[in-house]
């Protein structure tokens, strides 16, 4: 990367403060740039889901994962339910999706609760046997109370499509019927669910998996408690990426932790944060770190830079981190500050290999938190940061009344936000399609054909607030 026009600028940057050049371009087709991520992990496109609880669960790491992107379970959760969660991520098919399932003698009400838990939408009814017998929509409640029986309201006999059945297959086949979903089935039992626009994005994306085919799984240790242990733990469980996060990365106990984790593990993928400086990364890299993690206070549901003042603008700091890892022969992800798919580009464009999304992400049907209805009947999930009074209380529950008391004392994020589900992108592959879309484009105006030409060819402008809100639409009315 160079900036546009001259020398690199005295002041520190953040995304909203850049843009890209264009640039000669022989990319014929935006479709032929290669995603696949140049931090050795496995991804196939350049996003990693932040371990945040509201966000990052088991059908958050299981969509994104299939998806080609990455989920980081985090570190406050209970061994015993992130081993389960790895085995069901684990478990899943690479292609078709997991369905909702319900019995005939279920009702109305039991179904419309499960729905929004997946966005395909559908709930698959099933008898005794597993076998589908009927599909039931949001659609399909029409006309009938919610203590109405499924086998009323749902509808019977659905398409089936027997396991292995091929993805253009699939999807010309439900374009021809009218329909979205259909269940997939080995030996008459359902083994899986599809839907057209699945089938099409299986076309489109490649699965991010493990050596052994099995999707992609990351968990996230902290700092306190026992975390090495828990470390040991988690890779007899057979995670494939080990995350130590701790806010404040480039202190001593982050480091010994890294160095133990490596000397007990030499060849787990370990990434490890957040810093923000060149020297953070390389006592990281010199720790045993293969990936660093950057920013300090650019998230949205942190508070640490108005409570603390610490922190760097995040553009500057993956600029000058990505340098000192690249000298190193390692990688950064580029974590928080990123509200727009131009974000994740400008990120890759500073040298990011991965890009962290937590909270753009928390109002998705995919995400940990429920769905909850305003007064007005909108839906919307809570999130909340993971330095909130609120984190800190379910983080600190095994400790003593004192000692939680003293520790809730020192919050550095919101405990509660809404975040609305858009009816538009329901989904955190609506969201996935955006963010793919647009660095594809963003590597075809550069001339860039993977993520490691994104960062050698782009050109990077400085550009006032005008300039920002000059490339902003306008959302008006003729």
């Amino acid at each position: 990367m160079r900036f546009f026009q001259g020398a690199s600028p005295s002041a520190e940057l953040t995304y909203d403060d850049v843009f890209l050049v264009p640039n000669r371009s022989d990319i014929s087709s935006r479709l032929g740039v290669d995603l696949t991520t140049p931090d050795g992990i496995g991804t196939t496109i350049p996003v990693v889901v932040a371990n945040m609880t509201a966000v990052a669960g088991k059908r958050m790491a299981e969509t994104v994962a299939r998806r080609g992107g990455l989920v980081v379970l985090p570190q406050d959760i209970p061994f015993d339910v992130i081993a389960s969660v790895m085995s069901t991520v684990k478990a899943s098919h690479p292609v078709y999706e997991t369905p909702v399932t319900l019995s005939p003698t279920d009702t109305v009400a039991d179904a419309l609760g499960l729905i929004s838990k997946r966005s395909h939408g559908a709930v698959i009814v099933i008898d005794a046997d597993a076998r589908p017998v009927g599909i039931f929509t949001e659609a399909d409640a029409s006309g009938f109370d919610r203590f109405s029986q499924l086998h009323q309201a749902m509808s019977p006999e659905p398409l089936t499509f027997e396991f292995g059945t091929s993805v253009a297959d699939i999807f010309d086949r439900l374009t021809a019927a009218h329909l979205a979903t259909a269940p997939i089935v080995r030996d008459g039992r359902l083994a899986g669910v599809v839907t057209r626009r699945g089938a099409l994005r299986s076309t489109l994306y490649r699965p991010a998996l493990n050596g052994e085919g099995q999707l992609l799984t990351a968990v996230a240790v902290g700092l306190n408690g026992e975390p090495l242990a828990k470390a040991e733990r988690l890779l007899s469980a057979g995670v494939d990426v080990l995350v130590v996060d701790t806010a404040h990365g480039h202190q001593s106990r982050a480091m010994k932790l890294v160095s133990a984790i490596r000397e007990m593990a030499p060849n787990i993928p370990l990434v490890a944060g957040n810093v923000v400086t060149a020297e953070g990364v390389r006592d990281l890299v010199d720790a045993g770190a293969d990936v660093v993690k950057v920013g300090v206070g650019p998230g949205a549901m942190c508070t640490t830079r108005m409570m603390t003042g610490v922190g760097r603008p995040q553009f500057s700091a993956v600029v000058e981190c990505a340098d000192a890892a690249r000298a190193l022969g390692k990688t950064v992800w580029a974590d928080g500050g990123v509200r727009h798919p131009r974000d994740v580009a400008l990120a890759l464009a500073a040298g990011a290999a991965n890009v962290m999304i937590g909270s753009w992400l928390a109002g998705t049907y995919e995400s940990a938190a429920d769905v909850i209805r305003d007064g007005d009947g909108r839906l919307y999930k809570e999130n909340f940061g993971m330095a909130s009074y609120r984190a800190v209380r379910e983080r600190t529950q095994s400790e003593s009344p004192l000692e939680r008391a003293r520790k809730e004392l020192f919050e550095e994020g919101i405990s509660s936000s809404r975040m609305y589900i858009d009816p538009a992108r329901p989904g955190v592959e609506d969201i996935l399609d955006q963010i793919v879309a647009g660095v594809r484009s963003t590597c075809s105006y550069v001339g860039a054909e993977n993520l490691t030409e994104l960062a050698q060819k782009a050109v990077v402008g400085v550009q006032t607030r005008a300039g920002f809100e000059e490339g902003r639409p306008i959302d008006r009315l003729p």
